[in-house]
């Protein structure tokens, strides 16, 4: 029986139900399958030219190889892919309507809807865009203090006067100062009273890495491999090690753009979903879109520094080269792209955690609210990706707790560390 890895969760294949010949769907969207083509009545999408922004980062792959290959036009809309400086200018352009969608921060997206983070505002995740591939980065003259991993960075810290370091993270909710915080106390190591935090855009880290603003960062890549060919840092964990097959960044928008814009939220998720599993399907389709990312209108570096790390080919800087099995997934034959709740509700967790929520909340009814399952599901069925049984997944993350989406508060207030 063949299986399908969600995490350290192994699926059966037969919980897996292909989406394209659901034929009672079919028969409602009539629309979305001859040929792939649009119907001109009631299906259409409200809007044919959809801005998507994004930040320089590779994840941010599919939706611009959504454009450029044009799956986009199969579903009858145009997407707009819109470069922008931090995840900052994406909240604010998301809320203004100046972006009608974005490639962005999975817990940007709760922490909005939250009112954390910036306004409160109801917001949706139409799909997950990608697993694993980010990355903590510490700076080379820590090295020369005999740091190398969590460990020994614990004795550092400990030796020294809380706050003696630095560590930059790219936005307060966001995915990379969880990972940060997770990993560092794992390590005994509390992110805001034995260290600072900072929050430093993306393209920025290497920049201010180079000159001792902080010592430490999480970020996506290609920023991490970056920082190694330069010589600036080294790779302390991947966040794949931290988590597995971890939920990344999402297609987000805010919910009054989904409710006006149903049909064309449907095309977009479609198209994007279309171009997650072109990327995946082989090392040269890999390849071509390093090579197409790098391009200044993009992500603006060197084609191999983006390449190396899609491919699974890690070097930390430390002289350990190895080839991860688990490296960037845009796909995963539709597990990597599903808006799964308990991912959802794992950041309300980490917020819970770190006193950005102020009490516990109805982790699964907010999950609900924001993860837009029937639009997903209903993109799915206009792209032939399979769908999971179920809507939760479990995983083991690096300091052994399980997390599977079940009593979520309990969960919440377990940790040794927290606020």
């Amino acid at each position: 029986m063949k299986t399908l890895k969600t995490g350290t969760t192994v699926l059966s294949r037969r919980g897996f139900i292909k989406a394209g010949a659901a034929a009672g769907t079919a028969a409602l969207l009539p629309g979305l399958f001859p040929g792939g083509a649009w119907a001109a009545g009631s299906d259409a999408p409200e809007k044919k030219e959809i801005r998507v922004g994004f930040i320089p980062l590779t994840d941010c792959a599919s939706v611009v190889m959504a454009a450029v290959k044009k799956f986009d036009e199969k579903y009858g809309i145009r997407v707009v892919p819109s470069k922008e400086a931090n995840w900052a200018s994406v909240r604010d352009k998301l809320l203004s309507g100046e972006l009608d969608a974005a490639h962005v921060l999975y817990g940007l997206v709760y922490g909005v809807h939250m009112g954390v983070g910036g306004p409160k505002r109801d917001m949706a995740v139409l799909m997950t865009l990608n697993n694993n591939g980010q990355a903590i980065t510490l700076a080379s003259q820590l090295k020369e203090k005999g740091v190398a991993d969590g460990a020994s960075l614990k004795k550092l810290v400990a030796a020294n006067e809380p706050g003696s370091y630095t560590f930059a993270q790219t936005f307060p909710t966001g995915t990379h100062a969880m990972w940060l915080y997770y990993w560092l106390a794992a390590h005994d190591i509390h992110p805001f009273k034995d260290v600072k935090s900072i929050v430093v855009p993306p393209p920025q880290m290497v920049a201010n890495a180079r000159v001792g603003n902080m010592h430490g960062y999480c970020v996506g890549e290609p920023w991490n491999q970056r920082a190694v060919i330069d010589g600036i840092g080294f790779t302390a964990v991947t966040t794949q090690d931290i988590w597995t097959d971890h939920p990344e960044k999402v297609l987000g928008t805010s919910a009054a753009w989904v409710d006006k814009h149903p049909n064309a939220a449907r095309a977009l998720t479609a198209a994007v979903l279309d171009a997650s599993r072109w990327i995946d399907a082989s090392e040269a389709n890999r390849k071509e879109t390093a090579k197409v990312i790098a391009a200044r209108s993009y992500v603006n570096t060197d084609v191999d520094v983006i390449e190396g790390r899609v491919l699974g080919h890690y070097d930390n800087g430390l002289g350990r080269k190895w080839q991860d099995a688990n490296a960037m997934k845009f796909f995963r034959d539709g597990a990597a792209t599903f808006p799964w709740l308990s991912d959802g509700m794992w950041f309300l967790t980490q917020h819970r955690r770190w006193g950005l929520l102020d009490r516990d909340v109805d982790y699964l009814a907010t999950a609900r609210a924001i993860n837009r399952l029937d639009i997903y599901r209903q993109a799915a069925t206009a792209a032939g990706v399979a769908l999971p049984a179920g809507e939760m997944r479990s995983s083991t993350l690096i300091d052994g707790v399980v997390w599977d989406g079940t009593e979520p508060a309990k969960y919440a207030g377990s940790f040794k560390l927290k606020a």
